[in-house]
């Protein structure tokens, strides 16, 4: 027996247990959201000048769902197969509510007097019309990032078990991705703070392209190599998933050491970058550590983290890369974006800090 073998098609019932599963899932984080301890930090200024406040849960999130998780697999001998035997009820589930919750931040924000941003109400609802809508005290935008993330981290647990019940071990390359995604995510709620300055919390309106890309993308796609994982029988070698994990690892500090050198400049502006003072262009853009050597390099950490979450499945199959290319997509045109944006809200300064970094992702290539 094999994985496809034991992934239910979708009907009435799986549907129905997958809504459970979806709904009982989201309701537990935000109850947690709600009432679990949490760091306090002050946002950064919006485009209204308005500073918002958070309460920031995520590593307390993230630890109690490795708690529970714990119990459940080793204290009462639960199986977590059962989520992947549902993964495309849960997908189709996943995808009905970040519609519905669309549909219900537009005419939440048009009840509210927030108008449409455009005449096209399909553009609204895609980008949406309130920048930081708040839902019983929980600043929603933050929030999706939890059932994202962690929901991700959960579906690689299950593909794990899954491939332990069919064939009575996990393989090196999947606990790889495991590991994997086990740093990806401790890096990520150990510093959760740096998410309140990202262009998505400060500038971007909160419609379905974000609420999609929480429930949806991240947790469906970012597990894809699970697929090839699950039935392979060949396992990694010593120098394979070694080289590999040091690849992830040299990724993942670019990526996070990026994105706290910007933080760690916007909260502390004398504090030092790599042992130095920072180096300013114009006086408003940082240029010094990674922001000195390309001015997205933290996307190319990102892309880079991805990439070995595919090679984990080796180079047999294609599919797996699916999800490093599509971030590269996402990521090189967001950054051309980002730039057009840089260009016109800091005039001269970006243009000398372009001369001064010159390269967006790939050093001496792009």
């Amino acid at each position: 027996m094999n994985l496809h073998d034991i992934v239910l098609p979708i009907t009435p019932a799986t549907l129905w247990t997958a809504t459970e599963m979806v709904t009982g899932f989201l309701g537990a984080l935000f109850l947690g959201a709600r009432f679990l301890p949490g760091l306090e930090r002050a946002g950064y200024p919006q485009p209204d000048g308005v500073v918002k406040d958070y309460k920031l849960t995520g590593m307390t999130l993230f630890f109690v769902a490795h708690m529970v998780v714990g119990v459940m697999v080793f204290g009462f001998g639960i199986s977590l197969t059962p989520v992947v035997m549902h993964f495309w009820s849960l997908f189709a589930v996943a995808l009905a509510i970040a519609v519905l919750i669309t549909a219900v931040l537009y005419f939440q924000g048009r009840r509210d007097g927030l108008g449409r941003s455009s005449s096209n109400v399909v553009q609204d609802l895609w980008l949406g019309n309130e920048l930081n809508p708040t839902w019983l005290g929980v600043d929603l935008k933050m929030f999706m990032y939890q059932p994202s993330l962690i929901g991700a981290n959960l579906l690689v647990v299950a593909f794990a078990n899954a491939q332990h019940d069919l064939h009575g071990k996990i393989t090196p390359q999947m606990a790889c991705l495991l590991g994997f995604w086990w740093a990806y995510l401790f890096t990520h709620y150990v510093k959760e703070e740096f998410m309140l300055s990202t262009w998505d919390v400060i500038a971007e309106k909160f419609g379905f392209m974000l609420v999609w890309g929480d429930l949806v993308y991240v947790p469906f796609l970012y597990t894809l190599p699970c697929w090839w994982l699950v039935d392979e029988k060949v396992p990694f070698v010593a120098w394979q998933w070694g080289g590999l994990s040091l690849l992830c690892l040299a990724s993942l500090w670019v990526f996070r050491e990026a994105n706290w050198q910007k933080e760690r400049y916007k909260r502390t502006p004398n504090a030092t970058i790599w042992g130095k003072k920072p180096e300013l262009v114009g006086g408003r853009l940082l240029a010094s550590g990674w922001w000195g050597i390309g001015r997205k390099i933290n996307y190319t950490g990102e892309i880079g983290v991805y990439i070995c979450f595919a090679l984990t499945t080796g180079f047999e199959h294609a599919w797996p890369y699916l999800l490093p290319l599509s971030l590269i997509a996402l990521l090189s045109q967001r950054a051309a974006r980002d730039d057009k944006k840089c260009a016109s809200k800091y005039g001269e300064v970006w243009t000398a800090y372009c001369a001064r970094t010159r390269f967006r992702m790939i050093p001496f290539v792009y």
